[in-house]
């Protein structure tokens, strides 16, 4: 994330009132254990699930609840994880280069829940700005870098709003799979 090719942005810390401009809606709670599969995440963010698995396998999104463990296995995404693969999507349609958004992912990781909200991520195609005022956008805009933006918290909503509407799991609502004939085998060596 930079403002220029050689600064870093490091965007001060302001206060929610400060942010009205770009934001108004207040962000709700969410259900932190609540997880989404693959194919959840590949209906609400517009890929396919080839694209969403390539993406987990090379680190780019990394599902937080439950990564896979083998053939078979389902990885399960935190809400956060849907917010971060749509935000890649978005950029990647933009045509930002996937190094820029490795850096961006990374920047929108290192963030906490509310700060992630109050992001406006901004682009000229090759670099990504994060944007934590209304008067930052202006300065990007004004400054001929900004073509176009990505209102993290308009894009909470919006996935908010989708994912209401799908299927979620927890983890621990989980049965582990029983393999019938080991448990048979199990049967014949305890009564035998």
């Amino acid at each position: 994330m930079n403002r220029s090719e050689s600064e870093h942005v490091q965007p001060p810390q302001l206060s929610r009132d400060a942010q009205g401009l770009l934001f108004d809606d207040d962000i709700p709670e969410l259900d932190d254990e609540a997880g989404y599969r693959g194919p959840t995440v590949c209906k609400v963010v517009g890929i396919t699930y080839r694209q969403l698995d390539y993406w987990a396998r090379t680190s780019l999104v990394v599902p937080s609840i439950r990564a896979a463990t083998g053939s078979g296995s389902q990885r399960l995404y935190s809400f956060r994880d849907v917010l971060v693969v749509k935000i890649v999507k978005r950029l990647l349609d933009a045509g930002v280069s996937l190094q820029q958004i490795r850096v961006a992912v990374g920047h929108l990781q290192d963030q906490g829940v509310e700060e992630l909200s109050q992001i406006t991520l901004m682009s000229d195609g090759s670099s990504v700005f994060a944007c934590m005022s209304a008067n930052e956008v202006i300065d990007l805009v004004q400054g001929g870098q900004g073509v176009f933006g990505i209102a993290v918290g308009h894009v909470w909503r919006e996935v908010q709003g989708t994912l209401s509407e799908l299927p979620s799991e927890r983890p621990a609502d989980e049965i582990e799979p029983v393999d019938e004939l080991a448990a048979r085998r199990a049967q014949r060596s305890a009564a035998g």
